[in-house]
Order: structure tokens, then C-alpha cells, then sequence
């Protein structure tokens, strides 16, 4: 097949295959469609929850509120002080919330927070709490993909609630929406800088559930025109799907598990950090033989913070590597929105249908991404 008639042959039929779920009045699709048995902590291995083309009603979780209590985990890395814990405590704190720490928060094993148990055990712990009303990460690393078979996804069945992350947390965010349909946040972690910027899209997307457009600022400074944050247009267009994405890293690391989203029809978002180009080309490359470049309605690339060439013969750009990529696809497609590992940053609600402008470098999410 050709790309175009190849991505309309894996629209289809993941659309058959979603269509063919039975919905339960709580939005789930029932068990004989593919959901895990109740209280299953996380083994839907034998159901449909496990393959890519599973797709789950959505849902939404109730929107944070002043003085709502959100809990502090660490699915991944290691902290090393606890003076760092204390300044995520007092970040959520300045939004008018209520933090609850975990117990392993500050648990160290080689380089994660814990071991593989004590994280889900955190993680855990608080999904079945019907106080905790929001989960945000303390930070990225590596270790998230480790716990996701450990993960009570029944817990957030029965009470969806606000879930925060990124980099590393991508495998998590992508894996609770694949297994539950529950929309989570590509946001800040609680180690992130909450700049002006970041609480600002923080509060809109969490607290206020407001539907708006998300476009880089512009700020000219003492020069004559903006030279920050600005965008790349590679190829202009409009288009419509749900969001989903993440670490390019992260997400590539999980193709092939039953934790990947359907991603046919929908708008893909990445971004990455330290990764020298010829590993975004593989990491692409893995994408593209995957067939999910060839199902997607729309490609956004965020930030590759301090991705060079490396060392040795010459390199593509990041530019480059995008247009060989995504070029030949005939979607919209740009690169250099606000996303990844900078201090300004969006909150994304993964799963939501968003529209993009690639020409205009816009994002507008459709619907409220809260309830």
C-alpha cells in the first residue's frame, strides 16, 4: 500500500476493533470487551486491555478545586535531599492545595525511589485513597515502566482522578489511558520550575478545564524581533485527532507492550532531552515501523533540549530528521512548541481532542479537559 491508503486501511480497522466494545454506563468498556477483571492490580494480560487497538470510552477526572489534597510519588528516580521534596511540597502548596507525601518518596534503591515495589506501593496507596483528588510525580528518570504491571488500574476505574507527569511518567500516563480511557496530564513534575508560564497552563487545563488554544508566548525583549520559543513549520495544515504522545524516548521504549494507546487518527506529541540525533532517527525510525507515523492525523515535536550532533562524521539536523520522517505523510506537522524539558511548559490532557494549525504552531483542546 501507499502511506496515504495505508494510514486509511489502519484507521478503519482500529475503529472496527474499537467499535466492537460494549460500553458500560460508567463509561468503561466491559469486561467481555476487553477490561480487566475487578481487582486486577494491573495483569489485563489475558483481555483485550492489552492490545494496542483496545480503545476505552473516555473519561475525565473532576477538575482540582482549592484545597483539594493531591499526593507526591516517585515512580522513578531517585531524590537525594530532602530539601527537594520539601520546595515540590511548598510548589503545590502556592496553588492552594493540600500535599500528601508518599512513603517512599525519598526511599532510594541504586538509582530509583525504592524498589519496584515500594513505588507502586506509593502509587497505589494513593489511587485507592478517595481523598487524594490529583497524583503528581516528583520527577522523571527512569524506572515507570517497571511498575506499570504492578498499577491498580481498577482503582482509577472506580474513581478517576488527576494524574501529572512527564518525561519518564510518560509510560505511566500512556499506560493508564490505555487500560482505563482516564485522561492524564503531560505537565510539570513537582521538581519542575513552576514558572509563571507553566502554573499559569497548569491552572487552565486542571483547575479551570478551560478549552483554549495553546501558542508559544512571544517576547521580543531587547532585540528587534522574538527569537525565543519560536516555530517550525515543516508542513502547514489543520487537522483534528485525539492528543497522545509523550517522551520520544519513553514512548518508543514501550511500543510492543499492551500499554500503548491506539494512536490511529490522533494528533502525536514528543519531545526528548540529551539524545544525540542519530538516536532520534532510530527512535523515529522505530515509530515509522511500527506504523503508527503512517495512522497519525498530525505530528507536533516539542523540544529536543541539548539533542546535538555528537561526535565523529556529519549529522542531519533535528529539521532534517523530521522531514524525512514525517514529509511524505500529508499532515500537518511542526516542531518547536511547549513541550519537553524547559521551564516554560503546556499542560497536555492526553487522550482529549485537540486541533492543530501547523502553520499558526497551535494547539486548541476541543472539549473541557477536566469534568
Amino acid at each position: 500500500m501507499d502511506g496515504m491508503s495505508r494510514r486509511g486501511f489502519l484507521r478503519s480497522a482500529a475503529g472496527g476493533v474499537a467499535g466492537a466494545g460494549l460500553v458500560s454506563a460508567s463509561g468503561f468498556v466491559s469486561a467481555g470487551a476487553g477490561a480487566g477483571s475487578p481487582g486486577d492490580a494491573g495483569g489485563d494480560a489475558e483481555s483485550g486491555a492489552g492490545d494496542a487497538a483496545f480503545r476505552p470510552a473516555l473519561v475525565k477526572p473532576e477538575r482540582l478545586r482549592p484545597g483539594d489534597t493531591v499526593a507526591v510519588v516517585n515512580p522513578a528516580g531517585a531524590l537525594y535531599s530532602a530539601t527537594d521534596i520539601r520546595i515540590v511540597v511548598e510548589r503545590l502548596e502556592a496553588l492552594d492545595l493540600r500535599v500528601r507525601t508518599g512513603e517512599h518518596v525519598l526511599s532510594r534503591h541504586a538509582y530509583f525511589a525504592g524498589t519496584d515495589e515500594e513505588r507502586a506501593e506509593d502509587l497505589n496507596r494513593m489511587l485507592r485513597d478517595p481523598s487524594i483528588r490529583g497524583i503528581v510525580a516528583t520527577r522523571g528518570g527512569w524506572g515507570s515502566a517497571r511498575i506499570l504491571d504492578r498499577v491498580d488500574y481498577d482503582a482509577l476505574r472506580a474513581d478517576p482522578k488527576v494524574l501529572v507527569g512527564y518525561s519518564d511518567v510518560t509510560a505511566l500516563l500512556n499506560a493508564v489511558h490505555q487500560r482505563t480511557g482516564l485522561v492524564t496530564y503531560h505537565g510539570p513534575v513537582g521538581m519542575s520550575p513552576f514558572t509563571e508560564f507553566t502554573a499559569e497552563h497548569f491552572r487552565r487545563v486542571l483547575f479551570d478545564g478551560e478549552a483554549y488554544t495553546l501558542e508559544n508566548p512571544v517576547r521580543v525583549g531587547n532585540d528587534l524581533t522574538h527569537t525565543a520559543d519560536r516555530i517550525l513549520t515543516l508542513t502547514p495544515g489543520t487537522a483534528r485527532g485525539r492528543l497522545l504522545g509523550g517522551n520520544l524516548t519513553v514512548f518508543t521504549s514501550i511500543l510492543g507492550s499492551g500499554y500503548v494507546p491506539d494512536t490511529a487518527g490522533c494528533i502525536f506529541f514528543t519531545e526528548d532531552i540529551g539524545e544525540e540525533l542519530y538516536r532520534v532517527d532510530r527512535m523515529l525510525t522505530q515509530l515509522a515501523l511500527n506504523e503508527i507515523l503512517d495512522a497519525v492525523n498530525g505530528f507536533v515535536f516539542g523540544r529536543c533540549t541539548n539533542c546535538g550532533p555528537g561526535s565523529g562524521f556529519a549529522s542531519f539536523t533535528l529539521e532534517e530528521l523530521l522531514e524525512q520522517h514525517t514529509g511524505r505523510l500529508g499532515v500537518p506537522v511542526w516542531y518547536g512548541s511547549m513541550i519537553g524539558h524547559i521551564p516554560d511548559m503546556f499542560t497536555l490532557p492526553v487522550g482529549l481532542e485537540v486541533e492543530v494549525d501547523a502553520a499558526a504552531g497551535t494547539l486548541t483542546l476541543l472539549e473541557p479537559p477536566v469534568a
